[in-house]
């Protein structure tokens, strides 16, 4: 792992190298970037993949102004680590978390040529299903997300229906998910960044703005929506394809929200397809 600074402070990130196509991966709450490793696995190898750890629960260095730590702030992050690793005609792909959108909406967005929007939070639905809206009620009372943060330790947990059992349909080996776990249960800083993310869901007035400015995205977008997915509602999937000048929309079935690890191969095949695709019509 690398490590770039931003304002907020020091964000850890995954680099495949590679001279071709760059791709910026991003994951959701309480994940860091090894959820894309089945996918970078079967790119091609020319692909260049970055995989930053966003401070969303599994993060390993706290950051110096949590304040930043919040939906947009996450967003400008993004936009700051293309930045300061001089990134050029990025695909920035989203999983699960959505607030990415804020970028591909206000910018700055110059070194962003394409977009993959993949069973991510969208529209009003921020946090997504009972999982997001678990952390969300737990953040309220710092108490009350430590237990929940600790309660990930159990398998049982992992696997509820309403939890992650919600969001995985494959099992996640044991090693994986304790290290997207251990950092909130061991770092009270970390809490502490989660929570002040977890409060910082925009409001519905917000959330419908966003919306109404994506459209200005004028560059290519593929949509991949998981047909199963039980927490990202399928007609979203079609809605934001509506939503953008460019975009083209891909169902995947025996899926649930983390598609990387769900259909890793279809997925990997879908982006190589679409990359490949936006460099031929340059």
């Amino acid at each position: 792992m690398e490590t770039v600074r931003v304002t907020a402070g020091l964000i850890e990130y995954g680099d495949t190298g590679g001279d071709g196509p760059v791709l910026v991966l991003l994951h959701g709450v309480n994940m860091d970037g090894t959820v894309w490793t089945p996918v970078l696995n079967r790119l091609p190898p020319n692909f260049r993949g970055i995989t930053p750890t966003l401070p969303l629960g599994s993060h390993r260095r706290a950051m110096d102004r949590p304040e930043l730590v919040t939906h947009h702030g996450v967003a400008a992050m993004v936009g700051e680590l293309l930045e300061a690793l001089d990134l050029h005609d990025v695909t920035l792909v989203l999983n699960d978390w959505g607030g990415a959108q804020f970028l591909l909406a206000d910018g700055p967005k110059d070194r962003v040529a394409a977009a993959v929007l993949v069973a991510c939070e969208a529209f009003d639905n921020f946090p997504p299903g009972r999982p997001g809206k678990m952390i969300a009620t737990s953040a309220r009372v710092p108490a009350f997300l430590w237990l929940a943060m600790h309660m990930q330790r159990f398998r049982w947990f992992r696997r509820a229906p309403g939890g992650w059992g919600w969001m995985i349909k494959s099992p996640i080996p044991k090693d994986v998910m304790d290290g997207w776990f251990g950092p909130a249960q061991h770092g009270s800083r970390v809490r502490r960044d989660l929570r002040c993310f977890a409060l910082s869901t925009p409001s519905r007035a917000e959330l419908s703005a966003l919306a109404d400015r994506l459209p200005a995205f004028d560059r290519p977008v593929l949509i991949v929506w998981a047909t199963e997915d039980r927490l990202m509602p399928r007609e979203h999937g079609p809605r934001l394809a509506a939503l953008f000048p460019q975009a083209h929309l891909v169902e995947v079935d025996n899926s649930y929200t983390v598609v990387p690890m769900d259909r890793p191969e279809l997925l990997a095949a879908e982006l190589t397809r679409f990359v490949e695709g936006t460099r031929t019509i340059k």
